[in-house]
């Protein structure tokens, strides 16, 4: 078998410590990240990029900014269509107001509002915790809903009250607007997925991230040996929500182009990216990628198999999918809390001690 530590030697607490200390495990992100960003772009196709691709790539965003504050700070939220649709009028908005600004500074300007909103909305988090959290963020959804259909500003005065994405270009190449190119928008999601995954990777390894789980397993105790509970919480909503803007911003400027709030943001999309990271697994940087990679490639499966090949109504496949969902939800809560990353977790270690797994 391949998957072994034998004679792979670790000379420092450097190499103790790094994200991947089996060779194979470091060879294998490498390769995958190289298939990513050298050989995907030639192989894919506009239904490729619309319907799966692109999808996959920023609800993986918005899946690892949720796990930051669901899964590694036990902060529960219901509002992420909300902050979502914060960064993609933030984008909207300095979009027309700023026409020279680069669309990298957009994108990420757009997490930072986010981010100052997600704070305030946090705050809360101080007193309350656990269904009442959950039910004051889902209040920010709807406020947040509501405050961008009833103020034009945020829409520039549309007689429709639908923002369009303005034609925008990065180092030459159209990002967003008619001519944009499925490997151009697949490669600038592409980076962004990259760099966040990396820094969540980092954040939650380090001093941030064992801060943020200890509040999760015991606050009181955390606050004891020292944890600021006020920074330690803020800090979680505010990286989450920077991350999930920036999901919100990509999902309007690059991959709708168009979006009216009331149908793009709504509480759909809270619940949708919460089941990402329930079945990918709370806690987890590859379970938010698991997540977002089941719950966007399902439905294309389902329609695929029983519209296509067996013939069924379209609604009667769509339904199916809830109940494919619900009650993979209700099996992973009950046998596996932690999901897909959990059982992916235990099918390597089985390797790592074959043939005498336990």
């Amino acid at each position: 078998m391949l998957y072994r530590e034998a004679g792979d030697f670790k000379t420092s607490y450097a190499k103790d410590q790094q994200t991947f200390p089996i060779a194979f495990d470091r060879w294998g992100y490498f390769i995958t990240i190289a298939f990513a960003f050298l050989v995907v772009p030639f192989l894919i196709n506009d239904y490729w990029v619309n319907a799966v691709v692109l999808p996959f790539l920023i609800y993986s965003i918005a899946a690892i900014g949720l796990n930051i504050l669901t899964g590694y700070c036990g902060q529960v939220s219901l509002g992420t269509g909300g902050f979502m649709a914060v960064g993609a009028f933030s984008a909207y908005k300095l979009m027309t107001a700023f026409p020279e600004l680069s669309m990298i500074i957009v994108i990420l300007l757009s997490g930072g509002v986010t981010a100052f909103v997600g704070i305030l909305f946090g705050l809360p988090s101080l007193r309350i915790k656990g269904f009442y959290l959950a039910v004051a963020t889902l209040a920010a959804q709807f406020f947040l809903v509501w405050m961008f259909n009833k103020f034009p500003w945020f829409y520039n005065y549309s007689a429709s009250g639908q923002i369009s994405a303005p034609e925008r270009s990065v180092f030459g190449f159209a990002v967003t607007g008619a001519n944009v190119t499925p490997a151009v928008s697949y490669l600038f999601c592409l980076c962004f997925v990259f760099v966040l995954a990396w820094a969540a990777r980092n954040l939650t390894r380090g001093a941030n991230g064992r801060k943020w789980m200890a509040i999760r397993d015991m606050d009181i105790a955390a606050e004891i040996i020292g944890v600021d509970p006020l920074k330690t919480k803020l800090t979680a909503f505010g990286v989450s929500s920077f991350y999930i803007g920036i999901a919100g911003a990509l999902l309007f400027a690059i991959y709708l182009g168009a979006a009216e709030v009331g149908e793009a943001f709504d509480i759909s999309k809270s619940f949708l990216v919460l089941f990402m990271i329930i079945i990918g697994g709370l806690g987890s940087i590859f379970g938010s990628f698991a997540g977002a990679a089941f719950m966007v490639l399902m439905p294309v499966l389902l329609k695929n198999i029983m519209v296509g090949y067996l013939g069924w109504p379209t609604d009667l496949a769509s339904h199916f999918q809830f109940v494919i969902v619900g009650g993979l939800i209700v099996i992973f809560l009950i046998l596996e809390p932690h999901g897909f990353a959990q059982l992916w977790r235990l099918a390597k270690e089985k390797l790592r001690l074959w043939p005498f797994p336990h």
